[in-house]
């Protein structure tokens, strides 16, 4: 179950030449593992092939349209359940607190429901106590998975191996309940300004005001990405992103 978790953790983050070099290593290890049904098996290893064949640029912009352009396919789990609410500063802290529990230091520049971060901490800990956590989320994964699906996306299968993983079926109402915000089209650049019109957001008395950076490279790659209809320029530059081996 570790190495399957940790490597729906490196499928998740933005695309790398690192990781893309080491998806034969990564599904190898899936295989022998063997955490995962057949089919469910089967499905992830066609998105590890489409990773490792891919061209790097295509990947990486694939990954923007979907995960930072699309708030409904958001990857911080409490986007999903809390939005904007204060209810989110608790859940952070929360969330922060048992990461520092088991030992791992979140850095000023993470939000603690960063999915790849979160699979990398479960990771780390008991395979019970991780299925635990895990399973706390899956209404969350199954919303992901379904919304992925609609957009016939490889990166369905990462979901649906996370929920098997979980071995829980997400609660009906709060599954519905997310499902009845509207998904995003991530096309349509008007709904995307608003989307992501500057908030305050505070995570409860002393909180830290450090700048959240991987939310400004989601919109940085975001807003690079050109309006439909248009040819990308000729020459891209690397984008400063999440990598899973800057984890502690």
């Amino acid at each position: 179950m570790k190495m399957t978790l940790k490597t729906i953790s490196a499928l998740l983050c933005y695309p790398s030449e690192d990781v893309q070099a080491a998806i034969p290593e990564l599904q190898a290890a899936v295989a022998s593992e063997k955490a995962l049904p057949k089919e469910t098996e089967d499905a992830l290893s066609g998105l590890l092939k489409e990773y490792a064949t891919g061209d790097i640029y295509d990947l990486q912009e694939r990954y923007v349209l979907l995960f930072d352009r699309t708030r409904s396919l958001s990857l911080h789990l409490f986007e999903h359940v809390h939005g904007e609410s204060r209810d989110r500063g608790q859940a952070m802290v929360d969330l922060a607190q048992l990461y520092e529990k088991h030992g791992l230091a979140v850095s000023a520049n993470e939000l603690p429901d960063f999915m790849p971060l979160f699979l990398e901490f479960l990771s780390a800990i008991p395979s019970a106590e991780a299925r635990q956590h895990l399973s706390e989320t899956v209404h969350i994964l199954e919303a992901i998975r379904q919304r992925l699906e609609k957009r016939q996306s490889a990166y369905a299968s990462a979901f649906s191996a996370l929920q098997a993983l979980s071995r829980e079926q997400p609660d009906k109402d709060v599954l519905n309940a997310i499902l009845s915000i509207p998904d995003d089209d991530p096309n349509d650049l008007a709904a995307l300004d608003a989307a992501w019109i500057d908030e305050e957001v505070k995570f409860g008395p002393g909180a830290d005001t450090t700048c959240d950076t991987e939310g400004l490279a989601a919109k940085i790659r975001a807003g690079r990405r050109p309006a439909p209809g248009m040819e990308s320029p000729p020459q891209r530059r690397p984008v400063v992103a999440h990598s899973p081996s800057n984890r502690a």
